[in-house]
């Protein structure tokens, strides 16, 4: 049995949509990039169907479409004047007729995701009060000053029952008192990882909403949701994912596939 035969044991009440667009600013073409001798897209969705069983990819380009059909895949073609891979993913749901109460938003360019990240997710919803889920990493001492201050990798405070309280590309909470050299060993901070999962019905309204004040002054689009009021559960990892945004990026993660390789053999 392949991989992407694998049935989920999860309730069937999840679809996984993976939002793909071809035009992009710093890698074109990016969800065909061969990695391991298959496109990035198909490793994609590959893993995520070993955790759900309904999987769609939601494009804008037929090229994309036809790849993922060519493995086996389901596509569905959409707009290619989304603002976000939440819009695409919210027509998607609508043309493919699901009727999953919860849709997980998984991202294209994560090659590596780790099915227990996916699992993880997916539990944030047996709290019948989350609305949408997100995950996060802790930041490790080890991972020094400058990881934690850098502004592209954001950070999330998180309430004592596991909420989201606020996303910030500086670092949150701010310690003072405490000499910056020894942050990361007196706050246990957490970093941001961009996977999502929403109610149906509340996808359909995150779609529909304006750009919010905090967003547009971060630049962090789940800061539109939490200025609306609503409830982010976040869901915990310490698996690191290899992201591919440059041709660069590519070369890196066909030396990380190697090495996994390797170590199977």
């Amino acid at each position: 049995m392949s991989t992407y035969e694998i049935k989920n044991d999860l309730r069937p009440d999840f679809i996984a949509i993976i939002p793909a667009r071809y035009e992009s600013t710093r890698f074109p073409g990016k969800p065909l990039a061969m990695l391991g001798g298959k496109p990035m897209i198909q490793h994609v969705w590959e893993r995520t169907k070993t955790v759900f069983e309904e999987v769609a990819v939601a494009t804008d380009d037929q090229r994309i479409a036809d790849a993922v059909e060519a493995f086996g895949g389901r596509a569905v073609m959409t707009s290619s004047s989304h603002r976000s891979g939440t819009d695409r993913i919210c027509e998607a749901y609508e043309k493919l007729g699901s009727t999953a109460e919860v849709v997980v938003n998984v991202q294209g360019d994560e090659p590596f995701i780790a099915d227990s990240q996916l699992r993880a997710i997916a539990a944030c919803f047996d709290d019948r009060k989350a609305q949408i889920a997100t995950l996060v990493r802790p930041f490790t001492a080890n991972a020094g000053l400058e990881a934690l201050k850098n502004p592209n990798t954001p950070k999330v405070v998180v309430s004592s029952d596991d909420y989201a309280l606020y996303f910030s590309r500086s670092v949150i909470p701010y310690l003072r008192g405490v000499d910056e050299s020894e942050w990361l060993t007196h706050h246990r901070f957490y970093a941001h990882i961009g996977l999502y999962a929403y109610r149906a019905n509340v996808l359909k309204q995150v779609a529909a909403m304006p750009q919010g004040l905090l967003e547009k002054a971060e630049s962090l689009e789940q800061l539109r949701w939490l200025e609306a009021g609503l409830k982010i559960k976040v869901g915990y990892t310490d698996c690191r994912t290899i992201g591919i945004d440059t041709p660069q990026d590519l070369e890196a993660a066909e030396a990380y596939l190697a090495s996994l390789q390797d170590n199977n053999l």
